[in-house]
């Protein structure tokens, strides 16, 4: 097909364009023209020509040599030599080679044969088709405005845990849904939507179909976004919690914890449905999330820590959770949430002391008595102009907001009772269960562990708030948490003057009766007990383990300390519990900060991280920037994951109790990670290209060049 004869036959021009390609690849035919040649002269044409100029082609009937590029796409009138008759004119033959390639026809054949086949064909062949191309990307162009705004109409929903779906969602329905009535309202605002939503029939955008789609993608995107993060992070730690859902399905929540940008973040990654409540089954989803994000066999040394509740199925030392995952993922270290800690330690209060039982059990009544009634709370108003906060066993700020509530409305909720008891005729049940708060608002003994605990729960109240953060680090919860321990040191120290004082300035409005020294005495003893067990409990529950000890290198205020005695016991500790540590090079580096006074004023270890970062110190003390990494990374408590769930009730709700798990983690997204979607440059792009790659469309959404 590439020979010289065939083309002198079938010119290059009357070919296929099939043909004409197998030309281009088969390229020159170069027989070997010795044998052929007749001719007497001495010189002779050697097949070395041919790898001097690879356009060269030769004929073995006529015994002469062609142009290739020239002979499929025609040369000059002068060059005629080169495409017809053939050149054997071997004396002066690199004479004539040197000439035709200084020809502009010869440079231009070649050219078209290099281009020939990388462009459209189609394209080169018909004008149609290049109109059709433009009208094609005119209607892209149309499509691709109108979907980003059918999608912020979604992500407008997520983000506000606003339900898409309405009762009837045809044309002329009075409840389209709230996702309906955006897109009218923004179609008002919008000509191109408008004219769109009125005139599509292939693509319109609004069916439920097209709705799960999105989610679906919105979803995807931001998981990867989420993977990129990762991707950068150096170290790796996940959050697990579960609750039930309004379906009564068990949901369990997974959420990552890494070093972004020089930020601590936690990113929700996906609520899952659990059949049974096992370790095995919890930690299969947990690792399954786990290798989502660090699929790579070199990964595994990347997750560094979990954290969970302290549930016997999540924490225990033998085939629970935290077991099997440091089965998998050797470095990672099992964190209990404190803030789950601190309410054991208030519960054991309760717990161990009968009395203090019996004062809490009181106490949450009044919560119970008016939130049974509306005509109970609209007496409250009326009477205290203050609420009583409802009561939750498993959180002991709330029994905190209970203390300070009653105490500081004890008068008007005795106006209340009273009022209630005196006016109230028919509602036996109310005045009953009034005459008896009542009596417990006069009741001495209960008095005084109202007004103890009212001086002894804002402490509570300041550590919780500090252990929900999510920039907390352990440095800043060992402060917080010696601070709580000094406050109730301070508070047992001052009982015996407590109980004075109280004694002598009775209220105006509630007469005290003086009490006996037995009595003083009992009072010392409780109150006494109740300030040891919680600073017993808070120095067991909350001592450091190996994995954190090291945040005590990092403790500023011991700088000076350090200097002068160098922590290097708790420096060996560290490198046991993170081996990939130089231990030498972190002593080096540690004992130039504790002697620098720039290093003093960082509070915390976080604070002491960005520091470096922001100073380009990063590479001068790598095995320090390690090690605070890992520390940052760590978390302190599962509170984000609680916070998951109060997404999860505001999404799956009683009317929506029948969602599918891909949409309900779709729109948990949205919700929770509002920000990071927002901040993505290229997310509705991305959107854009997987939702047209997801499955041939009618719609079109895809440039053709």
């Amino acid at each position: 097909m590439n020979t010289v004869r065939n083309l002198q036959i079938r010119p290059f021009n009357r070919l296929s364009l099939a043909e004409k390609l197998e030309v281009k690849r088969l390229g020159p035919d170069r027989p070997d023209l010795s044998s052929s040649i007749t001719s007497k002269s001495a010189r002779r044409f050697t097949s070395t020509w041919y790898s001097r100029y690879d356009w060269l082609t030769g004929c073995n009937e006529s015994g002469k040599i062609y142009c290739f590029p020239c002979m499929l796409f025609g040369g000059a009138l002068r060059e005629k030599a080169w495409t017809q008759a053939g050149v054997s004119d071997w004396k002066h033959l690199s004479d004539k080679v040197k000439r035709h390639v200084k020809c502009s026809s010869h440079v231009e054949n070649c050219l078209k044969l290099a281009f020939f086949g990388q462009s459209n064909i189609k394209e080169q062949l018909s004008q149609a088709y290049r109109v059709s191309i433009q009208e094609h990307n005119i209607e892209v162009k149309k499509n691709r405005h109108v979907l980003p705004k059918i999608m912020e109409c979604i992500k407008f929903c997520g983000a506000f845990e606003l339900a898409l779906r309405g009762h009837d969602e045809t044309e002329d329905s009075d409840n389209p849904g709230i996702f309906r009535g955006l897109i009218n309202f923004t179609a008002a605002l919008d000509s191109a939507l408008s004219q769109h939503l009125e005139s599509a029939t292939v693509f319109k955008g609004t069916s439920k179909t097209i709705q799960n789609e999105l989610l679906d993608i919105m979803y995807e995107t931001a998981k990867n976004e989420i993977k990129k993060e990762i991707n950068k992070a150096k170290f790796v730690a996940v959050i697990s919690d579960d609750t039930t859902d309004v379906s009564s399905y068990q949901q369990n929540v997974v959420v990552f914890r890494y070093i972004a940008d020089g930020k601590v973040v936690e990113r929700f990654w996906s609520f899952g449905k659990l059949p049974q409540g096992d370790a095995e089954t919890i930690s299969t989803q947990v690792l399954s999330c786990i290798g989502d994000v660090l699929p790579k066999i070199e990964d595994k040394y990347k997750l560094i820590s979990q954290s969970y509740d302290g549930a016997p199925v999540m924490s225990g030392s033998q085939r629970s959770v935290q077991s099997i995952v440091k089965e998998a993922f050797p470095n990672t270290c099992y964190v209990h949430c404190y803030a789950h800690q601190l309410n054991l330690v208030l519960h054991q209060v309760a717990s161990q002391i009968p009395s203090i039982r019996i004062f809490f059990a009181n106490l949450n009544g009044f919560s119970d008595f008016f939130y049974r009634s509306t005509k109970r709370i609209a007496c409250l108003d009326e009477c205290a102009a203050k609420r009583i906060p409802r009561s939750v066993q498993t959180r002991w700020n709330f029994q905190s907001r209970i203390v300070s509530t009653v105490f500081e409305h004890k008068a008007s909720l005795i106006a209340c009772f009273e009022k209630i008891t005196l006016t109230w005729k028919g509602d036996e049940v109310s005045v009953c269960k009034a005459s008896g708060l009542l009596r417990w608002l006069k009741d001495k003994e209960f008095l005084l562990f109202l007004e103890f605990f009212s001086q002894l729960m804002p402490h509570v109240d300041i550590l919780y708030a500090q252990l929900q953060k999510r920039q907390i680090c352990p440095t800043k919860i060992k402060e917080n948490i010696q601070n709580f321990i000094h406050a109730i040191n301070d508070i047992r120290d001052k009982i015996p003057d407590f109980l004075t004082n109280n004694q002598s300035t009775p209220s105006a409005r509630i007469p005290r009766l003086s009490s006996s020294g037995e009595e003083n005495l009992r009072n010392l003893r409780i109150f006494s007990e109740v300030c040891d067990i919680i600073i017993s409990h808070c120095c067991s529950r909350f001592a450091f383990s190996e994995h954190l000890v090291a945040a005590t290198l990092f403790d500023s205020q011991s700088f000076a300390k350090y200097d002068q005695c160098f922590p290097t016991e708790v420096v060996r500790n560290a490198v046991k519990s993170f081996p990939f540590l130089d231990g030498i090079k972190l002593q080096s580096e540690l004992k130039v900060i504790y002697c620098r006074q720039e290093f003093r004023s960082s509070c915390g270890s976080m604070a002491l991280l960005q520091l470096l970062m922001e100073s380009n110190l990063a590479d001068t003390f790598s095995e320090t920037v390690e090690l605070l990494k890992v520390l940052n990374t760590i978390p302190m408590t599962s509170c984000e994951a609680e916070r998951c769930f109060s997404t999860l009730k505001r999404i799956k709700t009683f009317l929506r109790n029948t969602m599918a798990e891909e949409r309900l983690n779709a729109l948990a997204m949205l919700s929770i990670e509002k920000n990071l979607i927002r901040d993505s440059v290229d997310f509705n792009r991305n959107v854009i290209d997987s939702f047209a790659n997801l499955k041939n469309r009618r719609a079109k959404f895809l440039y053709k060049k």
